[in-house]
């Protein structure tokens, strides 16, 4: 029996209460088939201290940054206050203790701001990575080695994961949940806590985009109608007819809506039904081709390539191979269990959100 992957989130002073509660609410709600939970979340803080938070009340961890050392994944959710912000420094101790789980191969992620903290310590030089888009010239400013695109909702870089703000941090979260384990069980950990099962990570940040007055003039029903037929053509003039608005006039809430054309908005959701199908079903790479629009299999390499950065096949094949074996438990700290490989996983505590 596998254990639950470790996740440490890890709260400096004033952090930011959402971003705290994200990663046990999305994590925990992650269950197999057999409703077992295959994350464990705990929180820690430098000296297991108490640390505020941006809502009026104080966190009082269980653990110390000791945590940081045996945890699968850290996670570091936003901060409206302190040095990583002022001056772009963090503790010492903070910094090493990131830094050294990042050498012995722990995930590394940060939530809006937590970004900040990220790059004081060292993590994000040179790599790309975003976060809160009304703190992007003050990122900037701290830290100009770090390629940051304040316009998308998370970059995944591989060992280092950063996200925007606020229910960005959802949309990370549920990603790895997808990385980890496919899309049926991170569907099913969306459908728990009643968001959005996936956003594009390069979907546009909503910045200063006038929401539409009336829901008769938006364009929901419309996107509803056409991932319907995502199997068919759907032409811009075919969408523009069924929101019965002018072509230019759709685009322009189109956009205002999704932040991505309309073009933008069919591809994307080309390429995750025929990721879900690549997943979930035994099909042949030209039959999904089809049935996700792309009409051939070469179109679908392609723009599967372009987005995912592997081809189809090779994507099939990482979802689909058998697991390795688990390795026998040893202690982790006090809790008594092991991390296996990924995709498998281990625990920080026995609670879990139901």
């Amino acid at each position: 029996m596998s254990v639950p992957h470790r996740i440490a989130v890890l709260a400096l002073d004033g952090v930011v209460a959402l971003d705290l509660g994200t990663p046990a609410q999305v994590f925990g709600t992650a269950r197999d088939e057999h409703q077992t939970p295959l994350y464990a979340v705990a929180t820690c803080t430098p000296g297991g201290r108490p640390v505020r938070s941006t809502a009026g009340f104080q966190v009082l961890p269980d653990h110390g940054l000791e945590l940081l050392e045996t945890a699968d994944t850290v996670i570091v959710p936003g901060i409206h206050a302190g040095p990583p912000l002022h001056d772009g420094t963090v503790a010492a101790e903070v910094a090493d203790a990131l830094r050294a789980a990042h050498a012995r191969g722990a995930r590394v992620m940060s939530i809006c701001t937590g970004a900040f903290v990220l790059a004081a310590a060292g993590l994000l030089a040179g790599r790309p990575a975003t976060t809160h888009w009304a703190y992007a010239s003050r990122f900037r400013a701290l830290h100009p080695a770090v390629r940051l695109d304040p316009d998308v909702l998370f970059v995944d870089d591989g060992p280092v994961l950063t996200s925007a703000g606020v229910a960005a941090g959802v949309d990370l979260c549920l990603h790895v949940i997808r990385t980890d384990h496919g899309s049926a069980v991170a569907n099913r950990a969306a459908r728990r806590c009643v968001v959005p099962p996936w956003r594009d990570g390069g979907q546009a940040q909503y910045i200063e985009r006038p929401v539409p007055k009336a829901a008769a003039t938006g364009t929901a029903a419309t996107r509803e109608w056409a991932r319907q037929r995502l199997h068919e053509p759907v032409a811009l003039r075919e969408m523009a007819a069924h929101a019965r608005m002018s072509v230019r006039t759709f685009t322009r809430h189109f956009r205002s809506e999704t932040g991505l054309s309309p073009a933008q908005w069919l591809l994307q959701q080309r390429t995750e039904h025929a990721r879900v199908l690549l997943e979930s079903t035994d099909l042949s790479v030209d039959r999904i081709a089809r049935d996700a629009g792309f009409g051939t299999t070469a179109a679908l390499r392609q723009h599967f390539h372009a987005r995912l950065g592997v081809p189809p096949t090779a994507y099939r094949r990482t979802f689909r191979a058998p697991h390795p074996p688990e390795p026998a438990p040893a202690p982790f700290a006090d809790l008594g269990v092991v991390a296996p490989q990924r995709p498998g996983m281990s625990a920080l505590s026995t609670t879990t959100t139901p």
